[in-house]
């Protein structure tokens, strides 16, 4: 193992905690500390961490302290702490927190009421109103409101109709009859069935209802940018997901992207953030419509996304961006990712069954050809007897899933 002048500390379990631990072991060939409640399947049977294992890390009232724990333990004059968050609610308590940690992690995060204002999709898109950021018409009711939301539509079906945050912990943990990450309707009567069962659960947060922008998931755009502690945008890439997940539990999660370029829309970004005053990580889901040429803006994560590796897929590394600048403190300009790989976390089955424009799987044929495909969660460095079981189940599971849930959104 390197040995080296930092120590990178990953909160979170999922695919996205393990495509870090990946680059990080790539690139430093240092094991980095995981901090969880639990493991989850993509981090099981790993080599490339060490991990510590939290009861509740994932509540407010544990997570500052338990944290200032861990980095008062490890600091040392010579050593930064660097906390990579792998999830909307880890971000949220950085960014809320980040004062108790002053002096302790060297990198930094945006501040609480920046977040404020990205993290609900109606505050988002009065900033991208603000800013010339094209969006789907969207309206946006309270708990209340619900069974009338409709009354006021100024957009045709089909709509599709969304949690304010469908990543927030009061969404994760409530349950009622058909309850997704996202929802599609044709008509009033089937909006009005979900919602009747929404208001027999308990959950109270908001709604998001929009006007459906036309096309697949080949539609999707999603980019991701570091910005460094000045806000200047250091690396940006840009990605078309080619197919999302279907399962009701990860619906709306990319299941794989081809990473692309677009000037155009890398500039209209970059400007975006740099005027907010965007610091850190972020993930911003878009569809372009092809009626109008337009990106439309769905929202803003201030993380790396589960499906951020298709950066590395193009050839590019986002945790070196982050650690060239804030370890070595390097100057760079900004990086627009202008090459073409593929990310994928389900196996070629299924991209070969469910990717149906020619064009994309003729394209994708290629690359795998070309040995330009990269796969989260299988890494040669990291495979023992228990781990190749296991990720081949995950693999498996994922064939099911489609065979099950799979629909057209055409």
């Amino acid at each position: 193992m390197g040995h080296y002048d930092f120590l990178p500390i990953i909160l979170g379990s999922d695919e996205n905690a393990y495509g870090n631990a990946r680059l990080i072991h790539e690139t430093y060939q240092i094991k980095p500390l995981l901090l969880c409640t639990r493991l989850l399947i993509p981090t099981m049977n790993s080599n490339l961490f060490d991990l510590v294992q939290i009861d509740r890390f994932d509540h407010e009232k544990v997570f500052p302290e338990a944290l200032l724990s861990i980095l008062e333990k490890h600091a040392a004059p010579n050593k930064k702490l660097i906390v990579i968050p792998c999830s909307d609610y880890y971000a949220g308590m950085l960014s809320r927190h980040y004062c108790k940690f002053k002096g302790l992690i060297a990198n930094h995060f945006i501040s609480e009421e920046l977040l404020d204002t990205l993290d609900t999709k109606d505050k988002f898109y009065k900033l991208c109103e603000k800013h010339g950021l094209d969006y789907p018409k969207t309206i946006v009711c309270e708990a209340h409101e619900r069974e009338r939301a409709l009354e006021g539509m100024d957009f045709e079906f089909p709509i599709v109709v969304k949690p304010e945050n469908s990543n927030a912990y009061a969404y994760l943990h409530s349950d009622f009859e058909g309850k997704k990450k996202v929802f599609f309707f044709n008509t009033k009567d089937d909006y009005l069935k979900m919602v009747r069962n929404m208001n027999d659960s308990d959950y109270n947060g908001k709604l998001i209802i929009q006007e459906f922008i036309p096309g697949g998931d080949s539609s999707m755009r999603v980019i991701n940018s570091y910005s460094d502690d000045n806000g200047k945008v250091k690396m940006m890439c840009l990605g078309q997901p080619v197919l999302e997940e279907y399962a009701p539990k990860t619906l709306g999660n990319y299941a794989a992207i081809i990473s692309r370029s677009d000037m155009d829309i890398y500039l209209k970004v970059k400007a975006f953030l740099e005027k907010i005053g965007y610091i850190g990580y972020s993930n911003m889901d878009m569809k372009y419509d092809s009626r109008t040429g337009k990106y439309m803006m769905f929202e803003i994560n201030p993380r790396l996304g589960r499906s951020s590796l298709f950066v590395r897929a193009a050839g590019l590394n986002m945790i070196a961006a982050l650690i060239d600048n804030v370890v070595y403190g390097k100057e760079e300009e900004c990086i627009y990712s202008d090459k073409i790989g593929l990310w994928t976390n389900v196996p070629k089955i299924i991209l070969q069954k469910y990717v149906t424009e020619p064009k994309l799987s003729t394209e994708i044929k290629k690359m795998y050809k070309q040995k330009k495909v990269l796969k989260s969660l299988w890494y040669k460095k990291d495979l023992n007897l228990k781990r190749i079981i296991r990720i081949s189940r995950y693999n498996y599971a994922h064939i099911k899933n489609f065979r099950q849930y799979y629909f057209n959104k055409q």
